[in-house]
C-alpha cells in the first residue's frame, strides 16, 4: 500500500497526518502504524493521525500512538484541525469527533485553539495528582525540573503496580514566579519522554490552580521542551473544570509517500 501522508507538529510533539475520507487508509494494521512512526525504518512520528469523514460532525480524528494504541491527544488534535484546513474544511470554527467524543476548535492567528472535556474530578496520591484530560496523566510537583530525569521517573510511575495494566501519562512540574509553569512528560504509547504534550499541559496547569484556590476564569502559560502553549479554562468549586482551551502552534513540516 502506497501511502501518502503530511508531517505536522505541534510544539515538538509530531505526528503523520493521513486524508482517510474515502477510506483509502481504514485497513491500515497494527504492525504498519508501528512501522510508519518508526523513527529509523519509518517517517518517524509520536503518533499518527486518520481525518475520517463522520455524518454527525466535520471529520473524525482517529489518533493512535506511536505503539498502535489508540487515546485522544491534544497537541495531534491541533495538528488534525490544521491539515484538515489543507483538505478543504474551515476551520475558523469546526467541530469534530474523537475518541472521548464532540470537540471544537478554531483558528487563532497562528495559533489553534481546543476545547477540551469538562474535568470533574482530581485524585490526591500523597503530595501527587491524578487526573484525565482526555487521556490519563500523573502530575508531580518539583523544585528543580532541571534536576530530575523524566524518563527514568515517568518508567517508575507508569510501570509500578497500580498503572501497569493500562498505563498514564507522568508529568513533572516547575511552578515558575510569574505563575507559569514548566513540564517535561513521560508518554503512554510512546513510552518515552515527548517534546510536548498537550493533554499533560492541561493537566498541570488544571492542579495548579487547585493548589493555589485560584477559582474562576484562568489563563495559564505552559513551557514544554518543544515551546509554549497557554491553557485557559474555569475553576469551579470541588476541583471542577470547564470551558477549558488549549491554545499552540500547528506547524507543517514536510509531506511525501511510502511504502508500507
Amino acid at each position: 500500500m502506497k501511502i501518502e501522508f503530511q508531517k505536522y507538529q505541534g510544539t515538538g510533539n509530531d505526528f503523520i497526518l493521513l486524508d482517510n475520507l474515502e477510506g483509502h487508509y481504514s485497513s491500515l494494521t497494527l504492525s504498519q502504524i508501528q512501522f510508519l512512526c518508526d523513527r529509523k525504518f519509518g517517517i518517524g512520528a509520536d503518533g499518527l493521525i486518520k481525518i475520517n469523514a463522520n455524518a454527525n460532525s466535520d471529520f473524525e480524528v482517529e489518533y493512535f500512538n506511536s505503539d498502535g494504541s489508540k487515546s485522544f491527544c491534544g497537541n495531534g488534535a491541533r495538528c488534525a484541525v490544521a491539515f484538515a484546513e489543507t483538505l478543504g474544511f474551515s476551520i475558523s470554527e469546526t467541530q469534530f469527533l474523537a475518541i472521548d467524543g464532540l470537540h471544537t476548535a478554531r483558528k487563532k492567528g497562528d495559533l489553534i485553539a481546543l476545547n477540551m472535556a469538562d474535568v470533574k474530578h482530581v485524585q490526591t496520591a500523597e503530595k501527587d495528582f491524578i487526573l484525565h484530560t482526555g487521556s490519563p496523566h500523573y502530575v508531580k510537583f518539583v523544585s528543580d525540573l532541571s534536576s530530575k530525569n523524566i524518563y527514568t521517573t515517568g518508567r517508575e510511575i507508569r510501570y509500578s503496580e497500580q498503572f501497569l495494566k493500562d498505563g498514564i501519562n507522568v508529568n513533572l512540574v516547575e511552578m515558575q514566579s510569574d505563575g507559569s509553569l514548566k513540564i517535561a512528560t513521560y508518554e503512554r504509547g510512546v513510552e518515552n519522554e515527548t517534546l510536548s504534550c498537550g493533554t499533560g499541559a492541561t493537566a498541570c496547569a488544571l492542579v495548579s490552580s487547585l493548589m493555589h484556590n485560584q477559582t474562576g476564569s484562568n489563563s495559564i502559560k505552559v513551557a514544554v521542551k518543544g515551546g509554549e502553549l497557554q491553557v485557559n479554562f474555569i475553576n469551579k468549586e470541588n476541583a471542577e473544570f470547564s470551558e477549558i482551551q488549549l491554545i499552540g502552534p500547528a506547524v507543517f513540516v514536510f509531506k511525501g509517500e511510502m511504502n508500507v
